[in-house]
């Protein structure tokens, strides 16, 4: 089994071994130049890499190629185009140019843009990004690029988040060079996204409107047992799941990606797939053919992947870890502290640069997972609250303690571990504990940022990270550059720095009515929904730092925030509809017949014999036929307050009509249903029940 992974793993992939291979030496060192530089591509090399590329595709069964891009739909897109040109003879060859490797058209028109561009003006373009490899799936050459409009704004997440990768580097390189180090010549942040999934019997999905149409379940009681006994948990893996599990490894092996921890979440039928980290656009590109594959894969076995926030109401939502690093291209990871981290000055300014990043930007932090679904699951017990925080733990904090206090650090001495079993060897632990409750955490030589919703595309979070980090370089080594005595200049811009930011670091329960009140009273925004953030987006501050990194510039800011309110209206809008016609055309109906027949039943017993009460039978008819009434009262209601909200004018009054109006009544008719689902015999209920979707497989 070995040899056979090392085999399979990257045999899709237009990857180094196969361009080293492939391509001639002097066009391999310049195309990898580019790649390890960020420099523009040399266009005489781009001939010989797409014939060589075309070559290898068709060897792995490719007959097409496309452009393989990120629209602000979410999801990826493609145009797939064949390799054959025409020689006459009603004969062809196959052909793929420099110039069609480099750029492609795509219409633009139907694709989200948020006001850059009229729908008359279709014209878009997909540029390669040669940093992120290609690679053959399904019988086709698939090549990531970015895509702009004919304008040259970017309808894309890619653009931005290259443009994110090379701000957070060129202000990176000037600290450093300030620090004395002067070999390195680029920073790459890197990142390992976590995702977690849940996986249900396609049959039984089938039968649920609600998941067809919204991915989530609008109607749902708690069954007799959900995460109670935290058994799923670590636990043994189902066969099928199994099966599925060791298929997807297989998939995502040959295209590259290094799936390595799998396992069971916390919810019964909840699982999750851990990467090992990548450079940052690779990563994101990842993650998206990692969802891709766990939905194709799940049919395959007669399973449905759901990536859904929140699938099940009462039980753990899903999320994903967004394990966010920086690196030098010597290979040094600069959030790795070492032995002695009160004495590491680079660690300590980079520490202090990230923290004082996420305190200015906190609104941006938050925008960066917000959207209707992650509404439903942070401050969850499964998710970080709202409030954006940094923990950091007890040795680190000690250390921020003693700079802003001036004293000198003591040391955290680490406990040994020994379990008192003399076959088991004792170890030496950790100086802190991990806080499951923090949005962005120190865990070692990384930072995981835990807000991140299962479904999302991860660019806008790292996007904002990479571009807010940039900065706080940008501010420091404004401050350091030509500084008389530069070890007194970084010591009072540490002190400086985390005297000022101190508010933001948080050790204690997330989750606590305490640390709301505690947040405020620190000045930290809360931004309990999505449209509460949306509305920071194009704050003067926010505009002016993305324009200054050349990351993003007022207008394609406006346009994303446009898209934020307007598919967060979309989302509520879609699922008050699924709810309507579940509600009006199903769950109704079937009570109703129920009813129907129990009172049949009753008046057929009482007429056999007179004296028999039915207690029972009448009084699920009594509370059934008031929760039926009730519900078709607040089904009229829901339907009103949808066609108020669709009525509205303007994006950010749309939203905030469909979060104050129409989640209530959606709310109000859920309760109601999920009460009836209860005393309405299984016969007659039309819907498969959390027990039969979340313990079937």
């Amino acid at each position: 089994m070995e040899k056979r992974v090392s085999e399979i793993f990257g045999s899709m992939v237009f990857n180094d071994d196969v361009m080293r291979e492939r391509l001639p030496r002097e066009v391999y060192k310049s195309l990898t130049k580019t790649i390890a530089t960020g420099r523009t591509i040399d266009k005489s090399v781009a001939d010989v890499v797409a014939n060589a590329m075309k070559d290898w595709a068709i060897e792995k069964g490719a007959t097409h190629y496309t452009h393989w891009f990120q629209p602000l739909t979410g999801v990826t897109a493609e145009k797939h185009d064949s390799f054959i040109a025409p020689v006459g003879n009603c004969k062809v060859v196959m052909e793929f140019s420099g110039k069609e490797l480099i750029k492609g058209e795509s219409d633009a028109s139907s694709f989200p843009s948020g006001g850059l561009r009229a729908t008359f003006e279709a014209r878009g373009y997909t540029a390669w990004d040669p940093a992120s490899y290609a690679f053959v799936k399904d019988g086709t050459l698939y090549i990531p690029t970015a895509f702009c409009s004919y304008t040259g704004e970017a309808l894309d997440t890619k653009t931005p988040l290259l443009r994110s990768m090379d701000a957070i580097s060129n202000q990176g390189l000037r600290l450093l060079r300030i620090l004395g180090d002067t070999t390195c010549r680029r920073l790459t942040t890197t990142v390992g996204a976590e995702q977690e999934y849940f996986i249900i019997d396609k049959e039984l999905y089938d039968l649920r409107k609600d998941l067809r149409f919204t991915g989530r379940t609008l109607f749902g009681a708690p069954a007799p047992k959900g995460q109670e006994m935290e058994d799923h948990y670590f636990g043994p893996i189902k066969p099928r799941i199994a099966a599925y599990m060791a298929d997807l490894d297989e998939a995502l092996w040959t295209l590259g990606i290094n799936s390595k921890t799998k396992h069971n979440e916390a919810a019964p039928a909840q699982h999750e797939l851990a990467p090992i980290y990548a450079t940052t656009n690779t990563a994101v590109d990842h993650n998206l053919l990692i969802m891709e594959y766990m939905k194709k894969i799940a049919e395959r076995h007669g399973l449905v992947c759901l990536l859904h926030e929140k699938p099940f109401e009462g039980v753990n939502g899903s999320g994903k870890h967004n394990n966010w690093s920086l690196i030098t291209d010597e290979g040094k990871n600069l959030l790795d502290a070492g032995k002695t981290p009160a004495e590491n000055i680079k660690f300590l300014l980079i520490l202090a640069a990230i923290i004082k990043a996420v305190d200015d930007y906190q609104d941006l932090m938050r925008i960066s997972v917000a959207y209707a679904g992650n509404d439903h699951r942070l401050g969850g017990g499964e998710a970080p609250p709202a409030i954006v925080s940094i923990f950091l733990g007890e040795e680190l904090e000690q250390i921020i303690r003693a700079i802003i206090d001036g004293k000198t650090y003591e040391g955290v001495r680490a406990g040994v571990m020994d379990l008192g079993i003399p076959t088991i060897p004792t170890f030496r632990k950790d100086t802190t504990d991990r806080n499951r409750t923090s949005p962005f955490a120190f865990t070692g030589n990384k930072f995981e940022f835990r807000m991140l919703g299962s479904s999302q595309n991860i660019a806008m979070p790292n996007i904002v990270l990479n571009t807010t980090v940039a900065e706080s370089f940008r501010q420091f080594a404004d401050a350091l550059e030509g500084a008389e005595n530069l070890d007194t200049a970084i010591t009072e811009l540490l002190r400086q720095t985390f005297a000022t930011h101190e508010r933001i670091i948080f050790d204690g329960n997330g989750y606590a009515k305490e640390w709301t009140e505690e947040a405020a009273r620190r000045g930290l925004l809360n931004l309990p929904t999505s449209v509460d953030a949306f509305k920071c987006f194009n704050a003067p501050k926010n505009v002016e730092m993305f324009a200054r990194h050349g990351v993003m510039s007022k207008i394609e800011i406006d346009s994303r925030e446009e898209i934020l309110f307007e598919n967060y209206a979309k989302t509520v809008n879609i699922e008050a509809l699924t709810m309507i016609e579940m509600a009006s055309r199903d769950i109704i109906p079937a009570v109703s017949a129920y009813l129907a027949d129990l009172a049949s039943a009753v008046s057929a017993k009482q007429s056999v014999l007179p004296d028999l009460s039915c207690k029972a039978e009448k009084e699920i008819l009594r509370r059934l036929s008031i929760l039926n009434d009730r519900a078709f009262t607040e089904l009229e209601m829901l339907k009103s307050v949808d066609r108020k909200a669709a009525a509205v004018c303007g994006m950010a009054e749309k939203a905030e009509a469909y979060r104050d109006l129409v989640l209530p009544a959606m709310t109000a008719l859920r309760s109601t249903v999920d009460e009836m689902e209860t005393l309405t015999s299984s016969e007659y209920w039309p819907l498969p029940t959390y027990g039969d979707l979340m313990f079937n497989v």
